[in-house]
């Protein structure tokens, strides 16, 4: 007779990150304790009524404020956002963006831009390569 096994369990902090939640917004019960791979599982195929209002009005983690805004995490940081944004607060930076939003908004552009530069001339030199390869044999 083999013992049973425990349940993988993880941090709260984890768990509410693969939820995409900020966890100080989270009920004290999911807080405090540690969260099993079988409750998160539960947590994303039948969400409870608080994580689909934390989900769809926040507070938001950072990440998901970034992505939101349409800058990066250290585009928030420079511009000084330190606290998790509501759902509503993001609609009215979005609705009147102050200077900090449009310059990081840029910023992020040029980075997507030149990251798709970047891209393409690695598939042009990968295509040139085969085709090279194909004309030698």
């Amino acid at each position: 007779m083999s013992p049973e096994k425990t349940p993988q369990t993880m941090k709260p902090a984890t768990a509410a990150k693969k939820l995409g939640i900020y966890l100080p917004a989270a009920p004290a019960e999911f807080q405090e304790a540690p969260v099993t791979r079988a409750t998160l599982n539960a947590l994303l195929e039948t969400p409870p009524e608080w994580l689909v209002q934390l989900r769809l009005e926040g507070p938001h983690p950072r990440d998901i404020v970034a992505r939101k805004l349409g800058v990066s995490i250290s585009g928030l940081a420079r511009a000084g956002v330190t606290d998790a944004l509501t759902t509503a607060e993001i609609a009215a930076l979005l609705q009147s963006p102050p200077a900090w939003l449009v310059t990081e908004r840029a910023t992020q552009a040029e980075v997507r831009a030149e990251n798709k530069r970047i891209k393409d001339e690695k598939l042009g030199r990968a295509i040139l390569a085969a085709e090279k390869n194909a004309d030698s044999e």
